[in-house]
């Protein structure tokens, strides 16, 4: 595996900060959680005991966000719990948080303190605004950073008011670049020899994804409204009904357009002007209805295999049961069985990155709190027997 070489101390918990260590640990990152004693980190408590969502004492967050990874309790609070912390630091590559602001510089873990230990360690802090500007010290959760990163105002359309994404992408955006500013870190460790900190604002994040659209409002100064899953340059490029669901049709171009217009076959689309398309744009409301009143009256299927056929870039909109059961989806191995302690398993996403070189990964089971303490401290750290006893017996560890 890619980063079997890497060892990552994760102190995330609930989604931003597990999403981004969920990553490293796919791609072959040894990493290890280091949890609270008693309670374990937040996620662990989601969903435990629902008799839908859980399986082994264990519910939908957690088992998705841990596979792959083992779990110790140290007490950060106590100063014998940091010391045991400081221990592992000297031994691994990277150290992964998504706390509040302030906090690793509150328990002596910040990447000042930890560069000491361990001039080589790399530390990523997923926050909601980061750790310069006005807002560093506000809490955030996802749908905060959705809503002030702009893309609510242009998710749903006026008639709905802004929309959140279904997807908690203002969490998931935050967690996955700290995933990809720890890889850039790794390879420029292996430049320089030193290790750096990873800032990642949850609200950088959401402004990124705006991409060409921001772009596009600050050469302009117009400021765009939420039109519905229609397109900011090319008509036709919306959801279109059936007589059973929906069908998505992106036509990028003129191009595009006129293969649709042959195969659609409607004089109303064959405006000379239309092959334009700024003129298309104008009259998009036009067109989007013409192409709803013509797919209402037959069915999704229908539809999508004249237009593949035709080669228009198409797709059903799938409901989940939908889409985890494509044909596609299940032979790109994007549906995993990951194994549980009780010798059953539970289903779950896989893994996106496909990496020719390395070895087809067998998912681990998410760690119970707790499991692997004796094993790290005494395998990767060289504790004694008499020393982890008596750590444990003084509640740093457990």
């Amino acid at each position: 595996m890619a980063l079997e070489h890497i060892t990552v101390l994760d102190l995330t918990h609930m989604l931003s900060g597990p999403y981004g260590t969920m990553m490293l640990a796919d791609l072959g990152a040894r990493t290890i959680k280091v949890e609270p004693p008693g309670t374990g980190e937040g996620t662990r408590r989601l969903l435990e005991k629902d008799p839908q969502y859980a399986r082994d004492g264990m519910g939908a967050y957690y088992l998705t966000l841990n596979r792959n990874k083992e779990s110790v309790c140290i007490d950060l609070k106590s100063e014998a719990g940091k010391a045991v912390f400081l221990d592992l630091v000297k031994k691994a590559d990277v150290v992964f948080d998504n706390f509040s602001a302030g906090v690793p510089e509150r328990l002596g873990i910040d990447f000042a303190t930890l560069s000491k230990v361990n001039p080589r360690i790399i530390t990523c802090s997923v926050t909601g605004f980061g750790m310069t500007g006005p807002q560093t010290q506000r809490p955030a959760f996802d749908q905060v950073v959705q809503a002030m990163g702009g893309g609510m105002s242009i998710t749903g359309t006026p008639q709905t008011g802004p929309l959140r994404s279904g997807i908690p992408i203002g969490d998931l955006g935050g967690g996955i670049f700290g995933a990809m500013g720890v890889l850039a870190a790794i390879v420029e460790r292996e430049r320089t020899g030193v290790g750096q900190h990873v800032d990642i604002s949850m609200l950088d994040a959401q402004i990124s994804l705006l991409n060409y659209m921001a772009t596009m409002h600050l050469m302009s100064g117009n400021i765009p409204d939420g039109i519905g899953n229609a397109h900011f340059v090319h008509v036709p490029y919306n959801s279109f009904p059936t007589a059973d669901g929906h069908v998505i049709v992106a036509c990028i171009g003129d191009n595009f357009f006129e293969r649709f217009v042959e195969f659609i076959d409607l004089p109303a689309l064959r405006k000379p002007e239309y092959v334009q398309q700024p003129v298309r744009f104008a009259a998009r409301a036009e067109i989007d209805a013409i192409i709803a009143d013509e797919f209402r009256k037959q069915p999704t299927d229908y539809w999508l295999e004249k237009l593949r056929a035709a080669r228009i870039p198409c797709g059903p909109v799938n409901n989940f049961a939908q889409a985890l059961g494509d044909p596609q989806v299940v032979a790109r191995d994007m549906v995993v069985e990951v194994p549980l302690s009780n010798g059953q398993s539970v289903r779950m996403p896989g893994n996106p990155m496909k990496l020719s070189g390395a070895a087809t990964k067998a998912f681990g089971t998410p760690p119970a709190l707790g499991q692997d303490t004796r094993a790290v401290l005494q395998d990767l750290v060289g504790y004694t027997q008499e020393k982890f006893e008596q750590l444990r017996a003084e509640g740093a560890i457990a």
